[in-house]
């Protein structure tokens, strides 16, 4: 029997520049670097994982750097803002922290977001990431060996937030959430809340309002990713979107974990991934490298890839991170 999802397993988005981007969520907001992998789809392009601590489904989120690609825009039907949930009382360190590292900061009015209280800024490629105070818990990342100016544990993101989604057909794209487990909580404007079960990173606002079209690249959030349980529910998932006419992907390996994408009424890309890993991938509870006590640095590849290595690495473009700002792969 299904059950409903408890919130987010991780938001994914496309960037330009590597280095600049991951100074900016590695260094600047002080996530976790998880991963330094490649997109499985095209194994000529880097995708970067970040997230707290362990890495723990929940709080990462994801980019595919494309330094060439024309700049994205957030539209239709596509995700507006990626947030982060923040210790209540931190958002003046945070004002200051960015404002210092010439971060444009701007205020969200609490009476526009039911009542939370969030900062909204935008990483080098323009992609809009909200930082908004919240009781959860988590497990955050505070330093590690190459950061001279961490984030102190006080201020540290807990995960994630939420995800704010610009659907082409609110109402069709709410069924879809209702069917996950997600419950209408309330509306202000042309903002619609719904709220998984879970206790994090369990919050998606939908847009009632004109837009124009998403347009992905450098800039453009990709897709956002629920969390199930493991591969069976996924198969479960499958069929019950498929008898319901929804666009639905098959059952894919991601190597970390398990996952399947579907479009329904709405036009909205989720992506549905498995807090259980996949028997090929390492069996760690969270996506960090259980062998790297900092950021992961090194190229990590599945074994599939493993014989292609040196090719991949010749292709990828070296990027500077770190305090050393040695270029690396």
């Amino acid at each position: 029997m299904l059950s409903d999802t408890p919130g987010l397993h991780h938001v994914t988005g496309i960037v330009g520049d590597p280095g600049a981007n991951a100074a900016f969520y590695a260094e600047t907001l002080g996530l976790r670097l998880l991963r330094r992998t490649v997109n499985y789809e095209d194994s000529l392009q880097y995708h970067l994982y970040f997230g707290d601590a362990t890495g723990s489904p929940g709080s990462v989120f994801t980019v595919f750097p494309d330094p060439r690609g024309d700049p994205g825009r957030a539209g239709k039907p596509g995700y507006a803002a990626v947030a982060f949930a923040v210790p209540p009382g931190s958002l003046g360190f945070w004002r200051e922290r960015l404002t210092d590292r010439g971060v444009a900061v701007e205020e969200i009015a609490s009476a526009d977001r039911f009542g939370d209280r969030a900062l909204s800024v935008a990483d080098p490629s323009g992609t809009r990431v909200e930082l908004v105070e919240s009781d959860a818990d988590g497990d955050p990342w505070v330093g590690g060996a190459s950061a001279t100016d961490p984030v102190p544990e006080s201020a540290a993101i807990r995960g994630l937030y939420g995800v704010t989604a610009l659907p082409a057909d609110p109402y069709g794209t709410a069924s879809v959430l209702e069917t996950l487990g997600f419950e209408y909580e309330a509306e202000t404007g042309d903002r619609i809340r719904y709220r998984a079960s879970g206790d994090r990173a369990t919050v998606v606002d939908l847009l009632d309002r004109d837009a124009p079209y998403l347009r992905e690249g450098p800039g453009a959030l990709h897709h956002a990713a629920v969390r199930v349980p493991d591969r069976e529910a996924l198969l479960e998932w499958h069929d019950l979107f498929r008898d319901r006419g929804y666009d639905v992907s098959r059952v894919k390996d991601r190597h970390f974990f398990h996952s399947l994408y579907v479009r329904g009424p709405g036009g909205l890309l989720v992506e549905l991934a498995t807090e259980a890993p996949t028997p090929d991938g390492p069996q760690t509870p969270g996506l960090a490298d259980p062998d790297v006590t900092g950021h992961a640095t090194e190229l990590y590849l599945p074994p599939r890839f493993e014989d292609d290595r040196e090719l991949i690495e010749g292709q990828l473009p070296a990027f500077e991170f770190g305090d050393d700002r040695t270029g690396v792969r």
